[in-house]
């Protein structure tokens, strides 16, 4: 099983990113996906989640309104498009998939396979 994170980068604050996580060797469409980001020090705090069986989404307060979950189950790909970044918006984000999950996976010892993070970096 591989979650291979892409599309962190440099951006100002106000600015917009969009990760792209593409999953293989499971079958994705039976899989809850997440996000999730810890900063240097901190721990790791979800974001946003997507169940497997539904269109609804759930999302950390600290997010909600600003960044949008999604997926393409044609593609075994799981987004996450950020937008009005902010500094402390600045850490390494990870997307995270559980099996069959239909509610709200918000912590991390809920999912079973991790991919390697990419940087996000907002300056101000």
């Amino acid at each position: 099983v591989q979650l291979q994170a892409s599309g962190g980068g440099l951006v100002q604050a106000g600015g917009s990113l969009k990760l792209s996580c593409v999953v293989s060797g499971l079958t994705f469409r039976t899989y809850a996906l997440g996000w999730f980001r810890q900063a240097p020090g901190k721990e790791r705090e979800f974001l946003a989640t997507i169940p497997w069986s539904t269109s609804r989404t759930y999302y950390a307060d600290s997010v909600k309104g600003r960044f949008t979950i999604s997926r393409d189950n044609a593609k075994n790909t799981v987004y996450l498009q950020m937008s009005s970044l902010k500094p402390e918006d600045t850490a390494l984000h990870y997307c995270a998939a559980v099996r069959y999950y239909t509610g709200r996976a918000d912590r991390s010892s809920q999912y079973g396979y991790w991919g390697q993070g990419t940087l996000v970096t907002v300056s101000s």
